[in-house]
């Protein structure tokens, strides 16, 4: 330290060029060290449209599938109703790495809108089919093509500064899982229109044809308006213009916290130029003698580089793999509990009606907001992203223990147990998968955001197709040995693995 620092030093400023989309986000960020609530909405709204018809089908599946007439008996309906459901994910798990490099490549923002109109295309054919062959084609057609979730992720983690982006990923995962309760809720309430709301909708209308078509036309509707709403989405990745630093004179305020801090902004928000690469290569930044394009040259050497392979990052895979795990369990659960919730007592099911599982789905929904808003945010500061995981597996494990013996009862105590276990489910799973979201955007840097998400999405995309057709299979298979003397009355059990 010398007296006065002995003359004004330099500071780092970014020129930003106010026609590129990655600038006008970066200035945005520097201006503005609060929370990007209206960013955050669009993330909040598109990832909610997203997931809305994933799981929407799952209330009404098995009546579909009966309706069908493809099941020669009862028990054979949770086979073919797993092959549905299955199709969706099967179908993304073969283009988001595709979708992934094309957002990389052109941006988030072309990726979302065609995710959302193909969403809005073969959401409303599913729910005019008329076979099961048609249901199983429009839910394939509709995974291949909606690649919306991976962008969306590194989206969020692109617009927040680095302190808020456990905010950024919780409100995916609160958007996420809201999604995959209220959208059984509306399956569940919406679906026979004519046989619920016979004084509305006649068996001889539209609805009363197509008896599971209002609910997937509600959710398309929506898409619609949200594509609409994403016309003024502001986007990320710059592509065509040579943005760069400039050190000027008259700051006193540069040391080596600074210079670090030169570090870690150059990384947050490393843009993909084009033009003038050279020029970008060639530039040199010193204070006070210090040669700061060395220190970059040996942070980038630390962390991931554009050129370093995807599949060889360590932090990146391991998180991948784990999440691929906990999403297997959940897709399966997803669709085991309304296919137990809709069962038969004598088959070891609640005798619930699909107004009764929406009705547990939509108080789910309710609860994991809050929880998500207000308490995971602090719980990560305080834990970590890690530890949050950890202990959401492992609670998740006597809680899904117990659903056979909660179908022992009956009356308010099944009722209000059932909501209890549903609500604690579903706020595990959405903590466990953002904590994971968290570890693998913060494991590559802003140019592999696209694919990295894009990979991920494929593997638990793989993961989750297997998810619905083995649970499925299992269900049947299970409700078929009621009366065995080796593992009976394993149905319960199944709806719990």
């Amino acid at each position: 330290m010398t007296k006065n620092r002995e003359s004004f030093l330099k500071k780092l400023v970014w020129e930003y060029d106010y026609n590129c989309p990655g600038c006008e986000i970066d200035h945005l960020k520097d201006s503005n060290p609060g929370i990007p609530f209206k960013l955050l909405f669009y993330v909040w709204i598109v990832v909610l449209c997203a997931a809305l018809p994933i799981s929407s089908l799952f209330p009404f599946l098995y009546f579909m599938i009966r309706d069908f007439n493809i099941a020669k008996r009862e028990e054979d309906i949770g086979f073919y109703a797993g092959y549905v459901g299955s199709s969706f994910m099967f179908g993304r798990a073969l283009t988001s790495v595709i979708w992934g490099m094309i957002a990389d490549r052109y941006g988030r923002k072309p990726v979302i809108m065609s995710g959302l109109i193909a969403l809005i295309i073969f959401n409303t054919l599913f729910g005019l089919s008329t076979n099961f062959w048609m249901a199983l084609s429009t839910r394939f057609l509709l995974g291949s093509l909606c690649g919306i979730l991976g962008p969306m992720r590194a989206y969020a983690s692109e617009v927040c500064r680095k302190e808020y982006q456990a905010l950024g990923m919780s409100i995916i995962s609160t958007a996420w899982g809201i999604g995959l309760v209220v959208g059984p809720a509306l399956g569940g309430f919406l679906a026979q229109p004519a046989e619920k709301f016979p004084h509305i909708f006649s068996k001889e209308s539209l609805f009363g044809r197509f008896p599971y078509f209002l609910p997937c036309l509600l959710i398309s509707i929506f898409a619609l308006g949200v594509s609409v709403l994403c016309y003024w989405l502001p986007t990320w990745i710059c592509l065509n213009h040579a943005c760069h630093y400039e050190w000027i004179e008259g700051v006193d305020d540069t040391n080596s916290l600074s210079q670090s801090l030169f570090i870690s902004i150059f990384e947050e928000t490393l843009h993909m130029h084009k033009e003038n690469k050279e020029q970008d290569d060639l530039w040199e930044v010193t204070v006070h003698g210090t040669d700061v394009k060395e220190k970059l040259k040996k942070n980038e050497e630390k962390g991931p580089t554009q050129q370093q392979s995807l599949l060889k990052n360590w932090p990146l895979m391991s998180s991948i793999i784990v999440y691929c795990v906990f999403q297997l369990h959940d897709m399966a659960y997803s669709e085991i509990f309304s296919l137990w919730a809709i069962s038969p007592k004598e088959y070891g099911g609640l005798g619930y009606s699909t107004a009764d599982v929406g009705e547990v789905l939509a108080m789910s929904g309710l609860g994991l907001l809050l929880f998500q808003l207000f308490l995971y945010p602090p719980m990560e500061r305080v834990l970590g992203p890690v530890m949050v995981s950890r202990i959401g597996a492992v609670l998740s494990i006597p809680l899904l223990s117990s659903y056979p013996l909660i179908a022992m009862l009956s009356g308010v105590g099944l009722s209000l147990l059932v909501n209890c276990a549903s609500l604690f489910k579903n706020v595990l799973c959405v903590s466990i998968t953002t904590g994971l979201f968290l570890l693998q955007n913060r494991a590559v840097t802003q140019q592999q955001r696209g694919a990295a998400n894009g990979i991920s999405m494929s593997a638990m995309s793989f993961f989750k197709a297997v998810g619905p057709a083995g649970g499925g299979s299992l269900f049947s298979w299970a409700l078929k040995r009621q009366n065995d003397s080796f593992l009976p009355d394993v149905a319960g059990w199944f709806s719990s693995s």
